[in-house]
Parts: structure tokens; C-alpha cells; sequence
């Protein structure tokens, strides 16, 4: 089976992260980027190790019989019209999250995708870290037992000294703090507390701080969940305004035990001490170690997937539309200042 071809849509820091994953990744190549800057493909394979055809007209590059996937990696605001014209050229997709801006553009992706019949999946990258994947197994094995409660939170200051503030400031680029970065964490709460969500209420406010003042939508966000059969609910909080250390917090308690980040204690495992927690040494998600690359287990999947011609597992597009989908509702509730039930989103 010949390597599946992709053609990148957007040339930021990101971008070289996807280019640089897929030299590890085996079945596919990336071999074209589209961007609204001239380059000189000389130099880009200079600059990035790989032979990279370059497009300015995005058309030109969807009407290339050699590409198969489109990668998109643009500024939020695009995904939405180059996703659709994408799955509409018949090309398979990878969509950095957020999947785009509003649920209607969300819908309309999601609709494209089905008409077309191509795969898709969304950069929720999180799901096959080192770190998730040591929590989701201790869930699985019981040893927090049923979970009623949980807290899993988003805290990155995203200033002047992070590549994407000129437009993660503005409203209509980035969305929200939910949508540009703490998705990740909404994301995380679902993946963690399994069940379907029925209503989320949420506040949202900012900091006094000179330094994100340049921001046109509230920079805090705290959104509960409840959901649907249970008295099961948690906590999502997106933060990025912060003047710290980043930081991805993660509190689960269940009837069996609760787990803190990296640590644990399980009424399961007999012998613990109570008053202590015990540490699991794992690659934590917000600390930047680079022996754990989440992007690469997940391009490989999406790949293995696409070439099966099935759902790649956890961050498939209905996965991920239904993180949207919550993260929209979330959104509405900070804006009108009341509890939105999910049923009012079809």
C-alpha cells in the first residue's frame, strides 16, 4: 500500500510540529503546504528536512489528485470553510482543535464529512499522552472505583511572549478561552468521566493585568458539568491570563479512591498509607517532556485508521464535535449568565 500524501494548510509554530511528527509516522508524507506568504521550496526543505511543495492558492492545492489528506492548521477562525472545501475535494482530514468557532460552522464540517465520505480527526492530542493514558487505565481497572466527581483545569498565560497572542487576542480568530486553549481540559473531563453531559453552567472573567489587556473576550472561564442519569458532575476552568507556571491540574474522586495529577490513593490497593499520596511516575502533560509525543501515537492512528477505512479511536470528528458541542453551551452560559441545557443544541 503506497504512502497516503498530505498538504498542510497554514505555516506556523504548529505546523512545523505536524511536519516534523509525520518523519516518524509510517504510511504517510507530508509533501505540500499552502500558505499566504511566498516560499521557496528550496528553502523550505532546508528549513524543514523534507521535500514540501508550496501553494499560495488553497483551490490549487485541493484540486492535486497526489494529496489525501489536508492538515489544517490555521487560525481558528478558517477551519470551518477549509475543512468543508476540503472534505468536498475528497480529501481526509486532520483538523487542529478547536474544530472552529461556532456550533452552526461545527455542523456544517461534520455534515461535509459524511456527505463526502472521507475520515477526519481533531488535534485532542491530550487523549494519547503517556499521562492520560496511565489515568484512563486506572479508571478502567476500578481503582477510583465510580467517579462522582472531578476537576480537570487549563491554567497557560498566553501573552505577548507566546507566538499566536497577535490573534489568539481577538474575538473573532480565537472564539473564547474555552475554545483557543481550554478545550484541552474540557476535552480531558469528558475523556476521564465517561457519560453523556445535560447542562453546563459557567462564569467567565479576566485579569486587571496590563499585560492582557489587548484581549476582547473574558480570559477566565469556570464551566460545571452535570451529567445525564447520575449525580455525577466536575469542574472545567480555562485560564489564560495566568502569571505562573503552566499547568494542567487533574482531580478525580471516586467511591474506590481519588487521583491528584500524578498521584493516587486506591482503597483497591491494599497496604496504601491514607495520609499520604502515592506518586505514579508518568510523563506529565503539562511538563514539556519531549520522550513523550502525543502527536506521534495519534497521527499514527488517524493513519492506520484512514488506510482501514474506519473511525480512528478516541479523537475521531464525533468525538470531538461533541466536545465542541459542550464547549459551545459552555460558552452561552457565561454570555447570558444562565444554566444551558445541552437539548437546546440539536
Amino acid at each position: 500500500m503506497s504512502d497516503l500524501n498530505i498538504g498542510l494548510v497554514g505555516l506556523g509554530w504548529v505546523a512545523g510540529a505536524h511536519i516534523e511528527t509525520f518523519k516518524s509516522v509510517t504510511g504517510a508524507n507530508v509533501t505540500a503546504i499552502c500558505s499566504r506568504r511566498d516560499h521557496n521550496e528550496a528553502d523550505l526543505a532546508a528549513e524543514f528536512g523534507t521535500p514540501l511543495k508550496a501553494y499560495k492558492d488553497y483551490d490549487q492545492m485541493l484540486a492535486d489528485p497526489d494529496i489525501h489528506i489536508v492538515d489544517i492548521c490555521t487560525p481558528h477562525k478558517f477551519h470551518a470553510d477549509q475543512a468543508v472545501a476540503a472534505a468536498q475535494a475528497g480529501k481526509h482530514l486532520i483538523i487542529e482543535k478547536p474544530i472552529c468557532l461556532t456550533y452552526d460552522d461545527a455542523k456544517r464540517i461534520r455534515d461535509a464529512i459524511n456527505s463526502a465520505g472521507v475520515q477526519a480527526m481533531v488535534c485532542f492530542e491530550c487523549r494519547y499522552s503517556a499521562h492520560f493514558t496511565m489515568i484512563r487505565s486506572i479508571i478502567d481497572q476500578g481503582l477510583l472505583g465510580e467517579l462522582h466527581y472531578g476537576e480537570v483545569d487549563y491554567y497557560h498565560g498566553i501573552g505577548p511572549w507566546y507566538g499566536q497572542f497577535d490573534w489568539n487576542v481577538k474575538k473573532d480568530f480565537a472564539g473564547s478561552s474555552l475554545l483557543t486553549a481550554g478545550c484541552h481540559a474540557l476535552d480531558a473531563c469528558l475523556f476521564f468521566m465517561n457519560g453523556n453531559v445535560e447542562e453546563v453552567t459557567s462564569l467567565a472573567t479576566g485579569s486587571k493585568s496590563d499585560i492582557f489587556k489587548p484581549y476582547e473576550y473574558k480570559t477566565t472561564t469556570v464551566s460545571l458539568l452535570k451529567f445525564e442519569g447520575s449525580e455525577k458532575v466536575a469542574k472545567v476552568t480555562s485560564c489564560v491570563d495566568c502569571l505562573q507556571p503552566y499547568y494542567f491540574h487533574i482531580h478525580l474522586v471516586g467511591s474506590e479512591g481519588s487521583l491528584l495529577d500524578n498521584k493516587i490513593y486506591s482503597h483497591k490497593l491494599h497496604g496504601m498509607n491514607k495520609n499520604k499520596w502515592s506518586v505514579l511516575e508518568t510523563s506529565l502533560i503539562d511538563s514539556g517532556d519531549v520522550s513523550d509525543h502525543p502527536y506521534e501515537p495519534q497521527f499514527q492512528a488517524f493513519i492506520d485508521s484512514t488506510n482501514n477505512n474506519e473511525p480512528m479511536p478516541l479523537t475521531d470528528f464525533d468525538t470531538a464535535f461533541e466536545t465542541h458541542r459542550i464547549n459551545v453551551a459552555a460558552d452561552l452560559s457565561a454570555a447570558e449568565g444562565r444554566t444551558v441545557k445541552l437539548s437546546e443544541l440539536d
